[in-house]
């Protein structure tokens, strides 16, 4: 609403920006990728998008919470503060370090891919589980990014089997991750792809890559009129 009163005050052009093609360009800005798998990952949303016949393409997504947001709600219950997925991150690395041998058993949690789509509710519930069962704090951190961002891989590598890509983007908060990170080049390195992450400062939201898009699309002749600008939230 704002942005609209701001372009009808000043007579200037009003831009639509769409916040995941947003994340999309910073991150084809920053890395150098042409025309990647986005692979989505942030509180609100989780999705695989990519660019197909003229249009980006939602390829699969969440069928319930955000992966951040599942993380946050774990973390809130075990008393961390917000956000709590670098307390998760680093409980899990901690874990990690005095681990000869690390192994999920004892500590599987439910397959959180269907389809092409992720569902992680049942996951944090089944985490939250192995913590009144008596697990070790650190080593169902550590299971849980294993067992949610392992979906998330499988999901996109599928993507990229499917479109024929061979660039994987990562985009959104959660995409901070350094566990998430590498095994993201794990895969790519096995598919004879690559992968791509911005910095940091780029993969959460930001005003750089709203600007970013906003200039991209009024380079291309793209502006919104004030009648299409409406939101309708349903």
């Amino acid at each position: 609403a704002l942005a609209r009163g701001i372009s009808s005050r000043l007579s200037v052009p009003l831009i639509g920006v769409n916040h995941c093609v947003a994340h999309i360009e910073i991150g084809r800005q920053q890395c150098g990728c042409s025309d990647p798998v986005l692979l989505y990952v942030s509180g609100g949303n989780t999705q695989v998008i990519a660019h197909l016949d003229g249009k980006y393409r939602v390829l699969g997504e969440t069928l319930d919470i955000g992966i951040g947001n599942m993380l946050d709600k774990f973390a809130r219950v075990q008393g961390f503060p917000f956000p709590g997925g670098p307390v998760i991150e680093k409980l899990a690395a901690e874990w990690l370090e005095h681990q000869v041998e690390p192994s999920l058993d004892g500590l599987e949690l439910p397959f959180a891919v269907r389809g092409m789509d992720l569902a992680f509710s049942g996951v944090m519930t089944a985490a939250q589980r192995l913590i009144e069962n008596g697990a070790e704090l650190g080593a169902v951190c550590w299971s849980l990014q294993e067992h949610a961002f392992a979906a998330c891989i499988e999901v996109a590598e599928r993507a990229l089997a499917h479109t024929g890509k061979t660039e994987i983007l990562l985009g959104g908060g959660v995409a901070c991750n350094q566990r998430l990170r590498n095994m993201s080049e794990m895969m790519c390195k096995e598919r004879d792809a690559s992968s791509h992450c911005p910095p940091r400062m780029y993969c959460i939201d930001n005003g750089t890559m709203i600007a970013r898009l906003g200039w991209l699309e009024i380079k291309n002749g793209r502006t919104t009129s004030l009648m299409d600008s409406g939101i309708d939230q349903e």
